[in-house]
């Protein structure tokens, strides 16, 4: 299952798996036409919301910079 953020009129999921002491998070950009590109931001939890939640803030610093 991935989480659907919107920002900017993109659409990004953030997909997350188990990692050897908790969850890891990755971010990929998803266009209309189904193709999808890794954008490079990844992060880690205790728990899979927790990991989510930090990419989520890393993405929207980075799309958000000011």
């Amino acid at each position: 299952m991935a989480r659907e953020v919107e920002i900017g009129g993109r659409r990004y999921w953030i997909l997350s798996e188990p990692d050897s002491v908790g969850w890891k998070a990755h971010v990929v950009l998803v266009r209309d036409d189904g193709s999808s590109d890794a954008v490079g931001i990844e992060a880690n939890g205790e728990t899979r919301g927790e990991a989510d939640a930090a990419a989520e803030r890393k993405l929207r610093r980075l799309m958000n910079p000011y």
